[in-house]
């Protein structure tokens, strides 16, 4: 194939509405992880796989298997011609789309140009104006799905994916769902301190009447109205659920989480060990089952002022065994990596935890309320474990000066407040001390207590440049 046409070939190819052109970047996820989380759904999940194979195949062909690519295609054309054999173009654009990349990655310019051409003279069908785009609800939706499974970065344009969807098909189960989906996720990641918490009840609870055969979004309404404090509503939801699908994993773990965080362990540890007998590799349910036992250790320790060292030891065990699987398995979950190391420092195995935290730093998706949470987990365990006050507020402030306003920022400051108080309170605090809180306030906005603390600084420290030069800011700044 001569230079020319191969670039109009690939100039075609990305007009083409399907997963290799939805900028979905393996770097973002854990590949193996991914693929047997797609095929536990193909599994257990009773509905239509035609997204789930496309994806697979998206899957298959970033780990360098184009041949099982082409493959999950071609299941992905069976679940078409079985669910929707009036409308096989329509439902097969996307399919067709990734067939034309997967053929032109292996080099066979011909059939990818076949493809190419099937998807246009298919929209060209369809729609009066388009060529080889065409604005379908399923299209969108199907974009949505796949951006939810590739992380938390993609979240806000799964979102928009399915309020596209749902302009032309409001109504849509499947596309409700996906929307109260992608809304909880956002919600559960953003954790922000000053905004509701409760714009994805509407949504869920829309998707739930939708559709009330499915349990893995009632599982979900359960956990928003637990959030808002509605835990006995929830409840009823996650009780109709379980008679419903008593044995279906995607319900059962959040069923346990819902039990968890009401403080029922034994309940939520019976429902993990359930669901885990079904897909024993989910590192959701290994992430959870640590949980689980973390909980128990810290009930253990509250209610019992000498807790006998054999369950501690044993609750200890149990939760590093599960993180350890999570963490070995998903190399980017990172709330499960600082999960792990806390729990090495529990056990007082604190190489492993200075291992482990520098380990959880290094993921690259870090997101700034991902930062803020692991200085603030850094900081205690400076603190706590190792017994060093300024190692601990070097990291709190390493938080605080991440502006993203959220509730883990505002543990930075109340631990940094909390410490350098009670140093100046017992006669500990020096002109670094009062500096430090007088950069607290700064960073908050509280210009008179941040010169107040400053003033203090100086007296101790009279020729120090840097807390001169905040004081003349902060002075500054009040009288203009």
């Amino acid at each position: 194939m001569s230079t020319i046409s191969k670039n109009s070939l690939k100039s075609s190819l990305l007009q083409l509405e399907c997963h290799f052109t939805w900028t979905l970047l393996k770097q973002d996820v854990d590949l193996d992880e991914l693929e047997e989380t797609i095929g536990d759904q193909i599994e257990f999940f009773i509905k239509s796989n035609i997204t789930n194979y496309n994806l697979l195949s998206y899957v298959c062909h970033l780990k360098n298997s184009n041949e099982e690519a082409l493959r999950n295609l071609q299941k992905a054309e069976e679940e078409v011609k079985k669910n929707h054999p009036d409308e096989i173009a329509r439902r097969s654009l996307v399919i067709w789309g990734n067939y034309a990349w997967i053929y032109y990655h292996m080099e066979r310019y011909e059939e990818a140009q076949t493809y190419a051409s099937k998807v246009e003279n298919s929209c060209k069908k369809l729609s009066s104006t388009a060529q080889q785009k065409i604005q379908l609800p399923e299209i969108y939706a199907e974009q949505g799905w796949a951006l939810l499974k590739f992380g938390r970065k993609y979240y806000q344009r799964a979102k928009n994916c399915f309020e596209n969807a749902l302009k032309n098909e409001p109504n849509n189960p499947e596309f409700n769902a996906g929307y109260a989906i992608a809304m909880y996720r956002l919600e559960d990641y953003s954790y922000r301190l000053c905004q509701d918490l409760g714009p994805s009840l509407k949504p869920l609870e829309r998707a739930v009447e939708l559709n009330p055969k499915d349990t893995f979004i009632m599982a979900l309404l359960a956990l928003k109205l637990q959030d808002l404090e509605r835990a006995d509503e929830g409840e009823r939801y996650i009780e109709e659920a379980m008679q419903k699908t008593p044995d279906l994993p995607y319900f059962l773990r959040y069923a346990a989480k819902f039990y968890r965080r009401k403080g029922e362990l034994d309940k939520a540890l019976k429902i993990l060990k359930k669901a885990l007998a079904v897909t024993p590799k989910s590192t959701f349910l290994h992430h959870q089952l640590g949980l689980c036992y973390r909980a128990k250790l810290f009930q253990l320790k509250k209610t019992t002022r000498y807790p006998p060292q054999e369950q501690v030891e044993e609750l200890i065990r149990l939760s590093l065994f599960h993180f350890k699987t999570v963490t070995g398995q998903k190399t980017k979950f990172f709330t499960a990596h600082t999960d792990l190391a806390n729990m090495y420092a529990q056990a007082k195995r604190y190489e492993e935890a200075e291992e482990t935290f520098q380990k959880a730093f290094q993921i690259n998706i870090l997101s700034c309320v991902d930062k803020q949470y692991f200085y603030y987990n850094y900081g205690n365990f400076q603190r706590f474990h190792m017994k060093s006050e300024s190692e601990a507020i070097k990291y709190y402030i390493e938080g605080l000066k991440i502006e993203e306003d959220s509730y883990v920022r505002k543990q930075c400051e109340n631990a940094l407040k909390k410490l350098l108080e009670q140093r100046i309170q017992e006669g500990l605090g020096d002109a670094t001390d009062f500096a430090t809180l007088g950069l607290v306030h700064n960073l908050n906005g509280e210009t008179r207590e941040a010169i107040k603390c400053y003033e203090k600084a100086i007296a101790l420290c009279p020729d120090n440049e840097e807390y001169l030069s905040a004081l003349c800011e902060l002075r500054l700044s009040i009288s203009s």
